[in-house]
Parts: C-alpha cells; structure tokens; sequence
C-alpha cells in the first residue's frame, strides 16, 4: 500500500510539480492550496507525511499545525515544512508543533524532496 502524502503549498505551479514529482514515485498524494482547506482534507486522507508551506491565505502554515494539533491527535505523521522563508521564530514554532523537518524550498532541488519525503517516511516506518 501506498504512503500517503498531503501537500499544502499555495503557489499552483509548485503544488502540480511535487504532485507529479511524488506520483510518479507511487506515492499517493493530496493538494491543499491553504492551511484551512489542509484541515479538511488531512482527515479524509489521514496521511503519513506532511509537506507544509508556511507562508499560505486563509491559515498559514504555523496556525495549520496549532489547529491539527498533531502532537497530540497524530504524533505518527511526518511534517516537512518546506517555505522560501527563513523566520527563525516561525521555524522554531513549526519545530515546537510538531515539524520533523525545515527546509528552504529555493534551495531544494526536486530530487532532494523526493529523499527528504522518502527517509521521513522510511524513518517512520522503523519507528
């Protein structure tokens, strides 16, 4: 069976592109455009693995991970916050939520998301 990915990034073209990028790795994957619509659908797919934006309307990425609430209700998922920001302080709130993860999406190549998504998932898989 598939790992179930979810990932939350507003910007469409990035969004299609980790959508594709992950499939093609037989993940299964969800798109959410914002942190509301993530809350949504992170219940219909219960996923393993989290890519997460910070810098989204509606919700942004930090307010995403208060309301799901993920250490308590879902310690299991993964989070990869992956933003073109580099706030310390919004960094350290993702981590103290619950992040696995924090990366620089500019810096980050489509091949190394994809290692990144796959040692989390495998990481949880030992666990």
């Amino acid at each position: 069976m598939a790992h179930k990915i979810l990932i939350v990034e507003d910007e469409v073209s990035l969004s299609e592109a980790y959508h594709t990028l992950l499939k093609q790795a037989k993940y299964d994957v969800t798109v959410a455009h914002d942190g509301k619509d993530a809350l949504e659908k992170v219940q219909k797919s219960e996923p393993d693995l989290i890519l997460l934006d910070l810098r989204m309307p509606l919700l942004d990425g930090v307010g995403f991970l208060k309301e799901y609430d993920l250490t308590k209700k879902h310690p299991n998922v993964k989070v990869i916050v992956f933003s073109n920001y580099d706030m310390q302080d919004e960094i350290d709130e993702a981590y103290r939520l619950g992040a696995d993860r924090y990366i620089l999406k500019a810096w980050a190549s489509p091949r190394e998301i994809l290692n990144l998504v796959h040692d989390a998932l495998e990481t949880k898989k030992e666990s």
